[in-house]
């Protein structure tokens, strides 16, 4: 049986998000911006909750950890603290730990570079990733705590992986993210194409994600900072792709 999977609102423009896994009945967020929204989306749903996976620190990432614990004695697994404590933890995952929620198996990746502790979650059957504040829909996170070479680094991993899997990220910034890219590419018929897509999910009340990471391929100008064309966008011909990257995130900073 397929997994089953399930988004939703928190917080201001958080994304709440469950996977279930129905021949076991597990269930895991991924994340826990907040209790309420995600324990309403059980019952809504008759999950119960067995997991929560953590990306990382930040508080409006683990900010209902501990009511959601102690209401259903769930596992927690987070990254190992590089930064910042996590408090709940029960089990702490690396590069290339498997997690499992119920028969689901996750990937870990080291996606450091928002935070130093960040990771995302790769559901390789089910062709899923769990990216949180490392890659967004036609963006990336702030580099808070990391350096510019190391989210790069982190970029081309999940940019590695194969087109058709579907991407989940933590927040809904889409629509400023196209903004932004726009001014990089306009003549992107990908980007030009994804752009009416967001306006009209938006204007319909839709989340703009999930979306397929080969459409972030051919969009995303974070991901493509070692193209010609974006190198061309910001007068940076033949620069290396971490120093496009590094421009293009300064300049999407003060956006």
């Amino acid at each position: 049986m397929t997994a089953e999977i399930r988004l939703f609102t928190c917080l201001t423009d958080n994304f709440g998000i469950l996977i279930h896994d129905p021949a076991t009945k597990a269930t895991a967020a991924i994340d826990a911006p907040e209790a309420g929204p995600i324990i309403e989306a059980l019952e809504r749903n008759g999950w119960k909750l067995t997991d929560i996976l953590l990306t990382h620190h930040h508080a409006d990432h683990v900010g209902g950890v501990a009511e959601l614990k102690q209401k259903y004695n769930c596992r927690v697994v987070g990254p190992h603290d590089k930064s910042a404590a996590i408090a709940n933890v029960d089990v702490r995952v690396g590069q290339g730990d498997i997690v499992k929620v119920g028969t689901l198996l996750g990937r870990v990746l080291e996606t450091p570079g928002h935070t130093l502790d960040h990771v995302s979650y790769v559901f390789d059957d089910e062709k899923v990733v769990f990216a949180a504040d490392t890659l967004f829909s036609i963006g990336c996170g702030r580099v808070f705590e990391g350096t510019y070479p190391m989210m790069w680094d982190s970029l081309l991993k999940l940019r590695a992986l194969p087109d058709d899997f579907r991407l989940y990220c933590g927040h809904e910034y889409t629509a400023s993210n196209v903004k932004f890219a726009l001014t990089i590419e306009p003549n992107n018929p990908v980007l030009k194409a994804r752009a009416e897509d967001v306006a009209r999910l938006r204007a319909e009340g839709k989340p703009t994600v999930p979306t397929l990471m080969g459409e972030e391929k051919k969009a995303n100008v974070f991901l493509r900072a070692d193209d010609p064309a974006v190198a061309a966008g910001v007068h940076m011909k033949g620069a290396s792709g971490v120093d496009v990257f590094a421009e293009l995130r300064e300049r999407k900073n003060k956006s």
